[in-house]
């Protein structure tokens, strides 16, 4: 099961969600999003928060409102975290996420240090979670389906996005061809004609009318 809230601090509201146990965290990690943005408290046990973003939207997008409801939640759901002042708490893009051989279940660590940002927690906000916890929702989660179902999503797109870039190709391609022969038509000898006259004029007056 994986359980849902509404973070209504933004409009519209933005989905975050997080695993019931250490098996449904281990399908989070392995079933994210490419724009879900993981939480967890600082080298504590604790429970595995994820913000959903709109495809295109990176962490630099999520409102600083929102890190602090994700940042309370974790913390509520943390036994040791709970109880203590002063916490911290990190996040980072789901695909900075890395399991290797030997961990536990629901262990994780990362591909790159440098991309994992910290959040201080001084105290537990009790408005922010009980706010949180009116939108929770329990769903029986099929993650490997809803994977699948996105990376056809996403594999439809790029093939629209292919197919439109080679249409925009051609069409240009069209124009400088267009523009190539009116440039030479421009210059073709046989269309030129000149003013100069090929035999004389005896009448000195009707060759200047010719200029008029």
């Amino acid at each position: 099961m994986v359980l849902y809230f509404q973070s209504k601090v933004v409009d519209p509201p933005i989905t975050i969600y997080m695993g019931k146990d250490k098996f449904e965290n281990e399908d989070l990690i392995k079933y994210g999003f490419p724009e879900d943005i993981w939480f967890h408290v600082d080298k504590m046990s604790s429970a595995h928060v994820y913000v959903r973003l709109q495809p295109g939207q990176t962490w630099d997008d999520i409102p600083q409102a929102v890190v602090e409801d994700c940042a309370q939640l974790v913390k509520a759901n943390s036994i040791e975290g709970n109880k203590r002042n002063n916490i911290t708490v990190i996040y980072t893009p789901w695909d900075n996420l890395k399991k290797t051989p030997g961990m536990e279940t629901g262990q994780v660590t990362f591909f790159n240090h440098k991309k994992v940002r910290r959040v201080h927690v001084e105290k537990r906000i009790n408005e922010i979670v009980n706010r949180l916890n009116k939108t929770k929702e329990v769903r029986e989660t099929d993650l490997m389906h809803e994977k699948i179902q996105r990376e056809k999503v996403d594999r439809k797109q790029a093939r629209e996005q292919e197919f439109a870039d080679k249409e925009e190709a051609q069409r240009l391609a069209a124009e400088k061809r267009k523009a190539e022969k009116e440039i030479n038509d421009m210059f073709d000898e046989s269309q030129m004609h000149s003013n100069w006259r090929t035999h004389e004029v005896e009448d000195i007056n009707a060759a200047e009318e010719d200029f008029m």
